[in-house]
């Protein structure tokens, strides 16, 4: 389905975000690491200011909710299969957590250059590039011993 409005894209934006936030919360309880879990647990936290923003910019401009067409977002390019019961080991929740932020980056990224709002988009941008930083983060411990 299309996401053609700015509420579209926030309301998407928001339900990405609470179900990485939801997974990262079971495998906080599931992960055996300390380290992963300090680390989900930093993820976590980061989700939850992420929710908070897009709320807030919701919040805020729901004025401009209808004004402006959006074209070439899909909620399609950004649904993963990810079945948490079929994650075992450590390693399993790091590469998830990659696929999970990956997921967020390339929807932050791709609806920054649609968001008709500057300061929306400048804030998608944002995200964006923490989203970077986190999975080159990763990308560098994907495959030390846990």
């Amino acid at each position: 389905m299309a996401l053609t409005t700015f509420g579209a894209i926030m309301g998407f934006a928001l339900e990405l975000i609470g179900e990485t936030e939801a997974t990262y919360k079971i495998m906080i309880q599931r992960a055996r690491h300390p380290l992963l879990q300090e680390l989900l647990s930093s993820l976590l936290d980061e989700a939850r200011k992420n929710c908070s923003r897009m709320e807030q910019i919701r919040r805020e401009h729901v004025t401009e909710m209808i004004l402006e067409p959006v074209t070439g977002l899909n909620r399609e390019d950004y649904q993963i299969s990810l079945n948490i019961n079929d994650l075992a080991e450590d390693v399993d929740f790091l590469k998830a957590i990659l696929i999970l932020e990956e997921r967020e980056r390339k929807f932050f990224q791709e609806a920054s250059a649609k968001m008709p709002l500057p300061e929306t988009a400048r804030i998608f941008r944002k995200i964006t590039q923490k989203k970077e930083t986190n999975l080159d983060h990763l990308r560098s411990i994907q495959f030390a011993p846990f």
